[in-house]
């Protein structure tokens, strides 16, 4: 019976995900309509800096602020 449903599954997921990839149209991206006037690029330094470093950064900066909050709540339970 577990076969059958893992095989089941496997089919709706692998059945959705081929419709999903033949609706979407990509190609539609290439064409330009009136008024786009995109933007110059991203060099590589900046997409790293943008999508990894900046994340980084907000990460230990919000876990740094929980850090603090903690260890002044823990002084004052002591104290």
């Amino acid at each position: 019976m577990d076969k059958k449903n893992a095989l089941r599954a496997g089919a709706v997921t692998a059945g959705s995900t081929l419709m999903m990839l033949l609706m979407t149209s990509p190609a539609l991206a290439l064409t330009r309509d009136d008024g786009d006037d995109p933007g110059p690029g991203l060099s590589i330094a900046q997409t790293l800096g943008l999508y990894v470093g900046l994340p980084i950064l907000l990460f230990v900066v919000i876990a740094g602020l929980v850090m603090v909050g903690d260890k002044s709540r823990k002084q004052q339970n002591q104290g």
